[in-house]
């Protein structure tokens, strides 16, 4: 019986694979800056389509466009034929995906798009394929090596087919300034998404923003603290920039004192601790642990940061609630 070193094997089998990346990365040329240009003017969908692995790495990049603000959908070639070709119109774009360029399924769908002037982007390894001469847009991958005794089972290829929608979804990001805030949109329910919440997603606005003015007494304080249920207060001054804060935290230390009498401005904490309301709600969570606070105020600075205006609050309990540890 023979026996295999499967260590061995496995590192070979990367070792193939990395050498058709650097292969495919030597062979971008102008043809794939002309695709981002096309498919970012697009005012449809880009439509993937694709035949065998081809079209299992077509519908991987199709998810992954449509996930960074690119729209998309996978088309299945052979159930084009049969009345799903009415799913393309002249605003979209079809990019083919076909290492050979010469799958027999691919002919329908490219005589449909070539008769209604639809345009399409090639991508396959054989430069004088079917695909490419009828392509308006004629990428060409290099010719790889596949992995494995006998190098018959698509691997090397689709590693570097996987690897081409990769850079086409990211140049397509840089292309059209997609950033993680537009990723967050597309994703409020992933762990990203809720990484990338900011702090103007889950503050108190409006209203419920418990304000209140520096010359009242702490018996004011405490009855509208109470009333605003967010165990804190932003302190404003005369000209209505906040001039301190107030938790009930601080409160509670001072219960054993007649504090009722005082003015809030002399017992307020001064200089207090504020945030953008861009920032990233995680970072808010950041910094209340690290000062061992609840809240936060969302702030607007004037006159070179010497005025703070109050635009909300944010509770640590609201972030939390929202899944952000």
């Amino acid at each position: 019986m023979r026996n295999y070193n499967y260590k061995k094997i496995a590192k070979n089998v990367i070792a193939v694979e990395i050498a058709a990346l650097k292969k495919l990365n030597k062979s971008f040329d102008n043809s794939f800056s002309k695709a981002i240009d096309l498919i970012a003017k697009c005012r449809g969908k880009i439509i993937l389509a694709g035949i065998g692995k081809s079209g299992l790495i077509s519908r991987k990049i199709s998810a992954t466009l449509s996930s960074v603000g690119t729209p998309s959908f996978y088309l299945n070639p052979g159930e084009a034929a049969h009345g799903d070709l009415g799913q393309i119109n002249n605003k979209d774009i079809l990019l083919i995906l076909s290492y050979s360029g010469e799958t027999e399924e691919l002919k329908n769908i490219i005589q449909y798009v070539n008769r209604f002037g639809i345009p399409l982007i090639g991508v396959a390894s054989k430069k004088n394929s079917l695909l490419l001469k009828a392509s308006d847009i004629r990428i060409v991958l290099p010719e790889v090596r596949e992995a494995g005794e006998g190098g018959f089972v698509p691997t090397s290829s689709t590693t570097m087919q996987l690897a081409f929608g990769d850079a086409l979804a990211v140049a397509l990001m840089n292309k059209k300034k997609f950033n993680k805030f537009n990723f967050r949109q597309l994703h409020p329910a992933g762990t990203l998404g809720k990484m990338l919440t900011t702090v103007e997603d889950l503050m108190v606005t409006g209203n419920k923003i418990p304000l209140i003015n520096e010359e009242k007494k702490m018996s004011e304080a405490i009855n509208y603290m109470s009333k605003k249920k967010l165990g804190s207060l932003i302190v404003l001054n005369k000209k209505k920039f906040v001039s301190g804060f107030v938790s009930d935290g601080d409160i509670r230390r001072q219960s054993k004192k007649d504090i009722i009498h005082l003015k809030v401005k002399d017992f307020m904490t001064k200089n207090p601790i504020y945030i953008d309301k861009k920032a990233l709600a995680v970072k808010a969570l950041e910094i209340m642990n690290k000062k061992k606070i609840t809240s936060l105020i969302v702030a607007v600075t004037k006159a070179g940061k010497k005025q703070i205006k109050a635009i909300g609050i944010i509770h640590i309990h609201k972030i939390i609630s929202a899944g952000i540890k």
